[in-house]
């Protein structure tokens, strides 16, 4: 026997209406290239949305073909969020971040049919021009500079546009919606397609009280994370949905910027990396007194925050941050570490504690572990690789015949984290399965090695790697960049360490640098370091 409810399609085009008939008014503010300051509304929005989807219908744009951007956070990049997908398309934001050839390779292999790019992001797109092929290139105009060598305006493409002819795409919520490619350390970048349905339900999921996430139409939310990464953890969509008024920072990425639009806007929620986030803290801790904020909670995804970043934008702020954890396979969140009535009973100190782990699955995500042994154990001490199941986490690559090693045969994707899951479903990622450090047979996380040497006064970034070892096959080694004007000994970091940790954990050497490479999302690029490491000691290679 079938329910009697309604065939109600989960799209897109739900939002769109939504944000526009009960939000029309809400607004959505972005800090240009140019340092101006763009305001309007979500009505505007919808309308310049309909308009842009008509005049892509007329360039030739047709349900399921890829529509790529290479752009900042701003409101034009919003309105490809939604006039892409809402035509029946599929949006494909790239990494500005990515080499040339591989964004090439992303170009040519997810067959995109046009590429709408910003304006001041012309000298990386000319790099890979030549490699790919588009029928049409449309250009942001950002600066005064003209166009020529064949783009197109895209304000020029929007206003030619009649939304009067707008046709919804109504179809099939399991259709492509969305793509994105993954930014891996090794090997070619793997496309992730997200459908109507799974971003609707990434969204609801995302909102839900017990994410730790839900803000609400009061909410003034500025997104660090790019857009083109992981649709920005959800937050254009999210902030839609419930009318939140939505503020883009553009190019402007650095700490006083940021801090400036935090208080101008009066900014209440955001995210990024803790990289970014240690550089806003260390800025308002040159001057306490000299800014104001509105900031409630602070979102950190990426890699694991740091316990001195948690305690500090509490105890000296009164600023919430929301440790979360998640993947592109997983569109992308998917665990917070909430706290639970059980964690609201333990002392500050372990609070804190707490507030580093990567926490407990969104609503619709499903967890498990497995080690050597089979299916590990609740109990939050066995180490296992944490595998992963719900209705917006894919089940295959784009474009790839096989599974590629990532999912079981049972279907649950298999994360590369290494992981130790509470009695109450509590997750803790110890390390990347790449990066686990296993010294005489026992596993030593240099997440938690890390994470404790950044708590030292002295030190403003750490990362540990395992490094070969004749007697324990591997040993940790940890690179280290000195705060401005600090300095430290062996000895006191052992010793600052050594209460902590097991002796075994203790990394048997250090070295000083200037700064640690990192991603193009901001996480440490350990096989940089290995290589470094192996350049200064060839013997060990």
């Amino acid at each position: 026997m079938r329910g009697l409810m309604m065939d109600y399609q989960l799209t897109l085009p739900t939002i769109l209406r939504r944000a526009e008939s009960l939000f029309g008014q809400k607004k959505i503010i972005s800090y240009l290239p140019d340092r101006t300051t763009h305001r309007y509304t979500y009505r505007d929005l919808a309308i310049r949305v309909r308009k842009l989807a008509v005049a892509l219908q007329a360039l030739g744009v047709r349900k399921g073909d890829r529509v790529a951007t290479l752009s900042w956070n701003h409101y034009q990049h919003l309105e490809c969020y939604f006039a892409i997908p809402c035509m029946g398309a599929v949006i494909h934001p790239l990494n500005l971040r990515f080499s040339p050839d591989d964004l090439a390779y992303v170009v040519n292999h997810a067959e995109d049919r046009i590429i709408i790019v910003d304006q001041v992001l012309l000298p990386v797109f000319e790099k890979f021009r030549s490699q790919i092929s588009v029928s049409k290139i449309i250009v942001i105009p950002q600066t005064s500079d003209s166009l020529d060598n064949g783009y197109l305006n895209y304000e020029e493409i929007v206003a030619s546009g009649d939304d009067s002819l707008f046709k919804a795409f109504e179809g099939d919520e399991y259709a492509a919606a969305f793509m994105c490619y993954t930014s891996g350390t090794t090997g070619r970048p793997k496309g992730i397609l997200y459908s109507h349905r799974s971003i609707i339900l990434h969204t609801m999921s995302s909102l839900s009280g017990c994410s730790g996430v839900s803000f609400t139409e009061r909410d003034v939310v500025l997104p660090v994370v790019p857009m083109f990464h992981a649709s920005a953890w959800g937050f254009p969509y999210n902030c839609s949905f419930v009318g939140a008024t939505q503020v883009f920072p553009g190019p402007h990425l650095d700490a006083e910027n940021l801090i400036r639009l935090f208080e101008t806007e009066k900014v209440t929620v955001t995210g990024g990396v803790p990289t970014v986030m240690m550089g806003i803290l260390n800025r308002l801790d040159a001057d306490p007194q000299k800014h104001k904020l509105w900031l409630r909670i602070i979102m950190i995804g990426g890699s694991s925050a740091p316990r001195l970043l948690v305690r500090s934008f509490e105890e000296r702020y009164g600023i919430k941050v929301l440790n979360t954890w998640g993947m592109t396979e997983m569109s992308p969140l998917g665990t917070t570490a909430t706290m639970t009535s059980k964690q609201e009973k333990i002392s500050k100190d372990e609070q804190f504690d707490h507030a580093i782990k990567q926490g407990f699955p969104v609503p619709f995500v499903e967890i498990r572990g497995r080690n050597e042994f089979g299916l590990i154990p609740w109990d939050g001490k066995t180490m296992g690789e944490l595998e992963v199941r719900g209705p917006f986490i894919a089940y295959s690559y784009y474009g790839e015949d096989g599974q590629a090693g990532k999912f079981t045969d049972d279907g649950w994707l298999k994360t590369g984290d290494i992981a130790t899951i509470s009695e109450d479903g509590c997750i803790e990622i110890k390390d990347r399965s790449k990066d686990v450090i296993k010294s005489g047979g026992e596993w030593i996380s240099s997440i938690a090695l890390e994470n404790a040497l950044m708590e030292h006064s002295s030190i403003f970034e750490a990362a540990v790697i395992g490094v070969p070892d004749e007697k324990w096959v591997e040993r940790p080694f940890a690179y280290i960049v000195l705060r401005e004007r600090k300095t430290v000994s062996l000895n006191e970091i052992n010793e600052f360490l050594a209460t902590r940790f097991p002796k075994f954990w203790i990394p048997d050497g250090y070295s000083i640098i200037t700064s640690i490479p990192k991603t193009s999302v901001g996480k440490f690029l350990k096989s940089a370091l290995r290589n470094e490491y192996y350049k200064d000691h060839p013997e060990t290679i």
